[in-house]
């Protein structure tokens, strides 16, 4: 963890030495690297300007309520449409992450102390904004000795208490691969957990920086067994190959995962992992094939999908 209360981002000798060493790794050459940070992105990935009254009236209440969401810290291309129809994907335990992947965009550094009243705010903006289906996410707070479970199941709790009508998927860390913490979380019972695993395993030491392949597989395991919905996500564009992303998806059904996104990834900043290849829609639509024979019973591929688009449909 980064000893500064700064962000670790505002460290550009250090980001850049990161950079570095994520080119290596990830063979990304350095001619690659300068050729991917002028590409063009192609027109299946442009989108439209945020506009419209329910997008106002989201954007009112999560400002008014210093609510923190990933729609705004990831930079999400899809934030103009899940706003515009009422829905916003919620951050909780602060927006500063104790750890540092080389594809987020998150702050990242030492987090503020948690607000255990954060869970109220929470569950009182879900009623107000009058939402069918919410999806959490948090930072990680390695800081925190149960890695922020305790709130987590305190928002979940107050969700269900003022707005009981309203389902909900929880888009949580690894927490370290503990059972005790996961098993707060899923005691609180949301409809849907999801844990992304992000890219394939040959890519996973390079694009996460301390979030294990097989250790993700196992929470997701954990999760699935305890009868919960089980969801996870990856990025394409990574450097990945076909064969990988269909031993992906074999490992996550081993693991009783039932719904999966596949998205493009898009790179935040020029401190962040270049993109080494624009995935063509027809490619993603083959990977939704090859999903649902694979026994997914949800499979959300396409170029502009993130862990959280159209989640309301994952509710099995």
């Amino acid at each position: 963890m980064i000893k500064t209360n700064k962000p670790a981002r505002s460290n550009k000798n250090f980001m850049r030495l990161k950079m570095l060493i994520l080119q290596l790794n990830c063979n990304f050459s350095m001619e690659e690297t300068r050729t991917n940070l002028l590409l063009r992105k192609p027109e299946w990935l442009k989108t439209k300007v945020p506009a419209g009254k329910t997008y106002l009236s989201v954007r009112e209440i999560v400002d008014t309520h210093k609510l923190h969401t990933i729609c705004t810290s990831g930079h999400c291309p899809n934030m103009h449409e899940c706003w515009g129809r009422g829905t916003a994907t919620l951050m909780i335990l602060g927006d500063i992450c104790t750890r540092s992947c080389g594809f987020c965009n998150v702050k990242t550094g030492r987090p503020l102390p948690a607000d255990y009243q954060e869970p109220e705010r929470v569950a009182e903006s879900v009623k107000k904004l009058n939402l069918k289906h919410v999806v959490l996410t948090s930072v990680d707070r390695d800081d925190m000795k149960d890695g922020g479970a305790e709130i987590w199941a305190m928002t979940i709790s107050a969700i269900k208490r003022l707005s009981p009508a309203t389902t909900m998927e929880t888009l949580i860390p690894d927490f370290d691969g503990r059972e005790e913490l996961l098993s707060k979380v899923i005691e609180a019972r949301p409809e849907v957990i999801s844990h992304n695993l992000e890219t394939v395993r040959r890519i996973t030491p390079w694009v996460r920086s301390r979030a294990k392949y097989d250790l993700s597989l196992k929470v997701l395991k954990f999760i699935a067994d305890s009868g919960i919905v089980a969801k996870s996500g990856i990025m394409l564009g990574l450097g990945e190959t076909e064969d990988e992303v269909l031993e992906t998806m074999d490992d996550l059904r081993a693991a009783g995962v039932k719904v999966m996104t596949i998205g493009q990834y898009l790179q935040p900043t020029r401190n962040h992992l270049p993109v080494k290849a624009f995935i063509h829609p027809d490619q993603f639509k083959f990977y939704e094939l090859e999903g649902l024979k694979r026994g997914f019973r949800h499979v959300e591929s396409g170029p502009m999908v993130r862990s959280s688009y159209h989640a309301e449909k994952h509710i099995l």
